[in-house]
């Protein structure tokens, strides 16, 4: 958490970023994950109550900062020859890997977020899948903290480096805006049971993209992104996973 939250005031003294910018996207999460039964959290908090609570590292509050639990992900993993064995709706359902781009750390100046490894693999990833982030119809990101969600935000290329904070507050990331992230409640308050957490994002998307996720789903939902993030390296994660699903 502390090497989040100084990422977090480099943040805010670079671009202008708030501590209520970070504080709405934990608001934001807690709202999401009370539509969602098998959150870890499943209770809606405002973003003054966000604000109020418990410091853990400055600007960084404890409702920003994800819970560690147990919990558990599966998917099956095919390819076109073993999809054309299948029959009726169990083939109807399944949905296509478009891209899924796996990157390591590189030395990088703190401010350089042009370099940032998160934006590179989803940059190769949109190249891949022959699609942009304006084609994306939500998003699953590794919210470890609120403001690690600001910072993919950009990374992913839903807005200019430093409008992540802007855009939260907004509510262009709430279900219904105009990119849903985290609505399952994101790590923040659907729950981080580490080696389970980039799976279940997967779930999440797939759920999503089989309109299958009742009232959490998010309408005409055709294409998803999810950024999974481990460790840390310097400045940024050690190794970042981004995977483009479709349907």
């Amino acid at each position: 958490m502390d090497i989040y939250a100084s990422l977090a005031r480099l943040h805010m003294q670079t671009f202008g970023t708030t501590q209520r910018q970070i504080a709405a996207v934990a608001a934001k999460n807690h709202t999401h994950s009370t539509r969602n039964p098998l959150a870890q959290f499943q209770y809606p908090l405002t973003i003054d109550e966000v604000m109020a609570a418990r410091a853990v590292s400055w600007p960084l509050t404890l409702p920003m900062c994800a819970p560690i639990g147990d919990g558990a992900a599966a998917a099956i993993v095919c390819s076109e020859t073993g999809l054309r064995r299948l029959k009726g709706l169990q083939r109807e359902r399944a949905i296509r890997i478009h891209a899924s781009v796996l990157r390591t750390a590189t030395e990088r100046a703190p401010d350089n977020y042009s370099q940032h490894l998160c934006y590179l693999a989803a940059r190769e990833a949109y190249e891949k899948a022959g699609v942009g982030p304006q084609d994306m119809s939500l998003a699953e990101v590794h919210d470890a903290t609120a403001f690690a969600e600001i910072q993919q935000t950009e990374a992913l290329g839903f807005c200019a480096f430093g409008e992540g904070g802007p855009m939260a507050e907004s509510g262009a990331t709430t279900l219904g805006g105009r990119i849903p992230i985290n609505v399952n409640g994101g790590l923040l308050s659907r729950g981080h049971p580490i080696g389970a957490t980039g799976l279940a994002q997967i779930h999440e998307m797939v759920m999503q993209l089989r309109r299958e996720a009742g009232v959490r789903q998010v309408e005409g939902a055709r294409f998803a992104i999810a950024e999974n993030g481990g460790g840390f390296n310097g400045v940024e994660e050690a190794v970042t996973c981004i995977t483009i699903l479709g349907r």
